[in-house]
């Protein structure tokens, strides 16, 4: 297998941003509360809404994950979770759903389990690539190349506080989106997203990054619609997390559904 033209996640941010004002891009950790309930919850997330799921792969030092996601990872780890499971979880939700299913992963349980065999499995199991949130893309030619290789995206960080260069160097190196972190800090739901998310985009746009998600402190279905009048795809993760620790399948599906109102076209208004 080698690089395509086309990403799959690239063509579902594609067809959402045509279809309606842009792409829901849903976060749940693997093997939380357990390994299926994780694959029936990110199941329901594709079925109500999401456009592309990022699965978390749980690890012992989440350097950028905010307290909700940090007790579900730590969950999952204290009840066996093991890298493999990762596959396990992705082969079955591709086989369930249509949606492209990205692995956002500390590059340490990577190197730990070894690159290429790595991104061989993630591809055989239908995975569409990885979010690497601790790993630059000056640091990452092992990575960068076994995802040529195999055809699996490569989504790199940007935040407000990376220079023009890194940015650059994210547009560049970056395929199927470039994630742009809306503040600096951890993860976790915010009142208001904040207002340098807009501009790091336009930074991004200026070094033709062609397809911009924003995360980070997203949890309602305004602020997806406030984030996707500049973005081209608005990803929420603590608030899904909340949602199925507190309400189960029932809940992560409510909420997603909820959040996909954000990513509507309005109604026209009627003629007076």
């Amino acid at each position: 297998m080698s690089e395509v033209a086309v990403s799959s996640v690239e063509s579902a941010i594609a067809t959402a941003n045509s279809d309606r004002t842009g792409a829901l891009v849903g976060y749940l950790p693997v093997g939380f509360p357990d390994l299926q309930t994780s694959i029936d919850a990110a199941v329901a997330l594709a079925e109500n809404g999401v456009d592309v799921l990022e699965l978390g792969l749980p690890y012992s030092d989440p350097v950028m994950d905010g307290p909700v996601i940090q007790a579900a990872t730590q969950r999952a780890l204290q009840a066996g979770f093991r890298v493999r499971d990762v596959f396990t979880a992705v082969r079955e939700i591709r086989s369930r759903v249509d949606v492209p299913a990205l692995v956002m992963t500390y590059w340490n349980p990577v190197v730990q389990f070894g690159v290429d065999r790595f991104a061989d499995e993630l591809a055989a199991a239908g995975g569409s690539g990885l979010i690497t949130p601790d790993i630059t893309p000056d640091s990452a030619t092992e990575w960068i190349s076994a995802s040529k290789r195999s055809g699996l995206d490569r989504v790199f960080l940007a935040a407000p506080t990376s220079s023009d260069e890194r940015l650059r160097m994210a547009a560049d190196s970056s395929r199927g989106f470039v994630y742009a972190v809306s503040t600096m800090g951890i993860t976790g739901e915010r009142r208001d997203v904040d207002t340098a998310a807009r501009t790091l985009v336009q930074r991004l746009r200026a070094v033709d990054a062609p397809t911009v998600c924003v995360g980070i402190g997203i949890s309602t279905a305004r602020q997806v619609t406030e984030v996707l009048g500049y973005a081209d795809g608005a990803i929420v993760g603590s608030a899904l997390v909340k949602a199925l620790a507190d309400g189960g399948i029932d809940g992560v599906a409510g909420m997603a559904a909820a959040l996909a109102t954000g990513t509507q076209r309005p109604e026209p208004a009627e003629p007076s």
